[in-house]
């Protein structure tokens, strides 16, 4: 009888302390974890901020430059086709993209060699793309170091745990040892989601400026070939 009452105080002491775990590990937000990382959480959330602004801005921009201009190229060939210059170059400054500032420099300089329009368009062209590339090398040292930043809070909160080890001596408990590695782990966690973040934001958007290069491409092709042809 004794044993059964000793069972059954064991397993009701078992069932509060688990109680008391799981309400203390739900009680536990990831805002507290993030406060647990210290300052090195900080720098992260400030990193992941830049990053998504970034993202967002660059975007958008080229989601807006590479609008269709199908029917403007239409339009400048049209106005070439039947001599209206000075049409063409109203047309392009009405159309607020990089490809009307290209088509633009290049009326401006017909009448000369070729090679110099070509070069003209080009010229607009390369500055053109750096606007849109403006950000992307931020964006991709973001991706690189803020792994190597929650690396550095892993490093800090394992020196942590070892400095309370070597205080506490024979007294050591596992609590003088938790929050360092505690700290060490959400700063791991922390870098290496505000790195994977700014990874896929970098690569998406240089596909993105990739794909409007070889559409410029196109469309300085197009324009090109409609002032070789024979009057």
């Amino acid at each position: 009888m004794l044993l059964l009452d000793d069972t059954i105080n064991a397993v009701a002491a078992s069932e509060t302390a688990a109680e008391v775990v799981e309400k203390g590990a739900a009680s536990q937000s990831y805002w507290d974890l993030a406060v647990q990382g210290g300052w090195i959480m900080i720098v992260l959330a400030v990193l992941s901020v830049l990053a998504i602004y970034i993202f967002i801005d660059k975007y958008l921009a080229v989601k807006k430059a590479g609008k269709n201009q199908d029917g403007f190229m239409q339009n400048i060939k049209n106005y070439i086709k039947e001599g209206k210059i000075d049409n063409a170059i109203d047309s392009c400054r009405n159309n607020d993209s990089p490809i009307s500032r290209m088509i633009e420099k290049g009326l401006q300089r017909i009448g000369r060699p070729l090679n110099d329009v070509n070069t003209a368009i080009e010229n607009v062209g390369k500055q053109e793309v750096a606007k849109l590339e403006k950000g992307l090398a931020l964006l991709a040292t973001i991706a690189g170091g803020a792994p190597m930043i929650g690396f550095f809070g892993t490093v800090t909160g394992m020196v942590q745990s070892f400095s309370s080890m070597a205080a506490a001596g024979n007294a050591l408990e596992i609590k003088d040892l938790a929050g360092g590695i505690e700290t060490a782990l959400v700063t791991t966690v922390g870098g290496l989601f505000v790195g994977i973040i700014a990874y896929f934001a970098y690569n998406i958007l240089v596909a993105k400026v990739n794909n409007l290069v070889n559409d410029l491409e196109s469309k300085t092709t197009e324009f090109m070939d409609v002032l070789n042809e024979p009057a």
